[in-house]
């Protein structure tokens, strides 16, 4: 299974830290952003990973290589630094992530932070592969963030998405069948959603509800508040362990 890393934004609310350095490069607990959702993805035998680098591209490349540094595989699928946002991003990058299976892919944001089970998108994967056409994508929910309250859409009780109903946020955590894009314009800008809810209403999108740690990091405040609670954490650990040790 190969997944789509979203890295290409410019990161506005994250400025003035985000006009010298790429989002997902700022660092979050002594590394960057990114390479903490590398990590979970790679522990969940997801190795095979494509990053769009757009604004400051240049800088994410050298950051991350090719991937060996992580024990993953990294190629690259390189926008303008006026990005194509997710819709333009995913049929840019069609070609690295389709395989000769068609499998189905994963697509997530560079800048969350969350320790959601990437394992469970294998089985979302397969499923998809089995049920096509009457699944064509699966996505991740989680509870609604303060500054999105409203959420974006529902989960009904045989797991499928739908538009309405309580609301819960798109954790930008989502899996999809390659032939969804066929045709799809490349190289230009256009938004997933609402392209994407043709498919949910005709109840082609499963989806699950997420209710562990999941960030949207989207302002130096958040920034530093988690980096915070994870220094915290990670001491609290250490010294638990140093305890039972000693």
């Amino acid at each position: 299974m190969r997944a789509l890393m979203l890295v290409a934004g410019r990161g506005r609310r994250m400025r003035p830290a985000s006009d010298v350095c790429p989002k997902p490069l700022l660092l979050l607990a002594g590394k960057p952003i990114v390479e903490h959702q590398i990590e979970r993805l790679r522990d969940a035998g997801i190795t095979e990973l494509v990053l769009n680098p757009g604004w400051l591209g240049p800088r994410v490349v050298e950051a991350l290589g090719d991937g060996a540094r992580l024990r993953v595989r990294i190629v690259y699928s390189p926008e303008p630094e006026d990005a194509w946002e997710t819709g333009g991003a995913i049929a840019t990058a069609l070609p690295l992530l389709r395989d000769a299976r068609d499998t189905p892919f994963a697509v997530i944001s560079g800048d969350i932070y969350t320790d959601y089970d990437y394992t469970r998108l294998h089985a979302a994967a397969a499923r998809i592969a089995v049920e096509r056409p009457g699944t064509r994508a699966h996505f991740v929910l989680t509870d609604n963030p303060d500054h999105h309250p409203d959420g974006d859409m529902a989960l009904d009780a045989q797991g499928r998405v739908r538009r309405d109903g309580a609301r819960l946020n798109y954790g930008n955590i989502g899996v999809f069948d390659p032939g969804l894009f066929d045709g799809a314009p490349a190289r230009q800008a256009w938004k997933l959603f609402p392209w994407m809810y043709a498919q949910v209403d005709a109840g082609q999108v499963s989806g699950e509800h997420f209710r562990g740690i999941w960030h949207n990091i989207g302002s130096p405040e958040q920034l530093a508040i988690l980096d915070a609670q994870l220094r915290a954490s990670a001491k609290a650990t250490f010294t638990a362990r140093f305890d039972s040790d000693g």
